[in-house]
């Protein structure tokens, strides 16, 4: 479909800067850009109908790190370097929450819960002998008393097959589809083009513009170009260091009588659960096929889901009828480091990317820092 002289003149005529991706990374950096200069021509372009990464296919965990996830970062990166990601992404929540309001995204803080089994035994130990010392490095952060031991919830919440839980009382969860429903209203309100629906074939950058080629024959041209496209990064950009990972959900039908209530992590946070009102969202099982999720394809597999299906059967839903009613998959951008990439790639094309599954908590920081970066050039 070509373009006509009125709609190259009046959408795509003057172009200060293009956003690749319209995930909360995307949306956040434009309406950023808005904010601080509203004279600027934004544009944000989407392959998909919808974001096509984990912006509407996460499971709505407000969380910034379980203790055993903040043990393994402090071991593998240091104190301070796990402290300062903590911080990035306790900010970026409370920016998220104050930015949309806690009605608006459906924000509830039930606390995140951390289970373990009896063949956990070693690692729930370790994490007990640090309770103290995490609360304390945390407290300037945070707040008081930010993990504690509450085996009681176990029983509260009808979990089976779980000895001890270790409960963040600073954590939440909210409504993925309405945190990103706002901010596409954000972004209208502040006459920011949004064009769904266009795949990027080819990127060319000029002296002092860059231009993209999509599938349906159209080019955009822009002064500035930021990309925002975590795990499908490496399909524009495969030397930046982002690798796609699959996380596979699946979701219940209304569960009468269901006593869950919270976000739940395991296993290091590679399964998790948690209640939308009185359905079980349940995703993960990664770590059981590492090389087959290593992939950007949006597809579902029998064992993923199998054994999803088993754990929601043995461990959430044993005292219920719980019938399966949806499934889908969303991939994330990860690396070997935990921090985003928010860097000048050339002289015209910024990135914003590599979330490391802390798209609702760190996803705002991101869009602004990469938003800030590209201002300067302009």
């Amino acid at each position: 479909m070509q373009l006509s002289f009125w709609e190259k003149d009046t959408f795509f005529n003057n172009t200060d800067a293009i956003i690749i991706g319209s995930g909360i990374v995307g949306l956040n950096a434009a309406i950023h850009l808005k904010e601080q200069n509203p004279g600027l021509k934004i544009i944000v372009v989407e392959r998909g109908s919808l974001p096509c990464g984990a912006s509407t296919k996460n499971a709505g965990f407000a969380c910034f790190g379980s203790m055993t996830e903040l043990l393994d970062d402090c071991e593998q990166n240091g104190a301070e370097a796990m402290l300062s990601l903590v911080e990035k992404r306790w900010r970026g929540l409370l920016a998220l929450r104050e930015k949309l309001g806690d009605s608006t995204i459906d924000y509830q803080a039930l606390g995140g819960q951390e289970v373990f089994t009896e063949a956990d035994k070693a690692t729930f130990e370790n994490s007990i002998n640090n309770i103290d010392k995490y609360n304390a490095l945390l407290k300037d952060i945070i707040g008081k008393q930010v993990f504690e031991i509450d085996d009681r919830s176990l029983k509260n919440n009808e979990l089976n097959g779980f000895e001890h839980l270790i409960r963040n009382n600073y954590e939440g969860q909210l409504h993925s589809g309405k945190m990103m429903e706002k901010l596409f209203r954000l972004a209208q309100s502040l006459d920011i083009t949004v064009l769904n629906g266009l795949e990027i074939i080819r990127i060319e950058e000029g002296s002092n513009h860059v231009k993209i080629s999509t599938q349906n024959a159209w080019t955009l041209k822009a002064k500035k170009l930021l990309v925002c496209t975590n795990g499908f990064t490496p399909s524009l950009f495969p030397s930046i260091e982002v690798k796609p990972a699959r996380n596979q959900v699946l979701i219940t039908a209304p569960i009468p009588g269901l006593k869950l209530k919270g976000s739940f992590h395991y296993n290091k946070g590679y399964v998790y659960f948690r209640n939308i009102g009185d359905r079980v969202l349940l995703g993960g099982g990664r770590h059981l096929y590492m090389q087959e999720e290593s992939t950007d394809k949006m597809e579902l597999t029998d064992e993923i889901q199998n054994f999803l299906e088993d754990f929601l059967h043995k461990h959430i839903t044993y005292r219920h009828s719980a019938a399966i009613e949806m499934r889908w998959s969303g991939i994330l951008g990860i690396g070997e480091e935990k921090n985003p990439i928010i860097t000048q790639y050339s002289d015209n094309i910024f990135t914003a990317v590599r979330l490391g599954g802390m798209g609702v908590a760190i996803g705002i920081l991101v869009g602004k820092e990469g938003a800030d970066l590209l201002l300067k050039s302009l």
